[in-house]
């Protein structure tokens, strides 16, 4: 029970940091990420500036539930939302019709990179935050992606606001999501 209460409070620091457009390192359900509030524009910022890089199609955003995607994406075919509550694996769903969120998020096509993770610590955090969170790998663009917290490089980590404890890392699949784009008529492609 002492464990939980610490992660509530692990969970409400992170997100106060990003509330304030800060920018944290944190464990999900596959790799370690850089994350903040997808609704913030100059947050969003600092993680490409730290990134080196602007590709808005390696930035993706984590939701507690399909009910707040629905608040993210206006125009996902029903399909989608199918799929993602029928994944046992972490899924990325990339969907048409973002809106809500930072515009420096949506590449030209108009869609948004979704995942509801099976992880308790992001959970806690999302629901701490309200909003989505930016999951994005935690590596210069084009290093390999960490898959723990001691793979990630110093630059990245003296980069960020904050630093999740690493206790709270559960049991990670240690590798990226697959990844599925939907078409607002409902066709699809594997992407990953």
């Amino acid at each position: 029970m002492q464990k939980e209460s610490e992660m509530k409070r692990e969970a409400r620091e992170a997100a106060r940091i990003m509330k304030e457009g800060g920018i944290i390192l944190y464990p999900t359900d596959t790799v370690w990420g850089i994350g903040c509030d997808a609704t913030n524009k100059e947050a969003v910022e600092k993680i490409y500036r730290l990134k080196r890089s602007e590709n808005k199609k390696s930035m993706l955003v984590l939701c507690a539930n399909p009910d707040m995607v629905v608040r993210y994406i206006n125009s996902a075919p029903p399909i989608a939302y199918e799929v993602m509550e029928m994944s046992t694996t972490p899924l990325t769903l990339i969907l048409p019709g973002a809106v809500n969120v930072a515009e420096n998020l949506i590449p030209e096509e108009g869609t948004l990179g979704v995942r509801v993770p099976d992880h308790a610590f992001c959970q806690e955090m999302l629901a701490a935050l309200r909003r989505p969170v930016v999951s994005t790998s935690a590596n210069i663009s084009g290093e390999e992606t960490p898959t723990g917290l001691n793979d990630v490089t110093r630059e990245i980590i003296d980069g960020v606001d904050y630093v999740v404890n690493p206790r709270f890392e559960g049991k990670p699949t240690r590798k990226a999501s697959s990844i599925i784009a939907f078409t607002q008529s409902g066709e699809f492609k594997i992407i990953r």
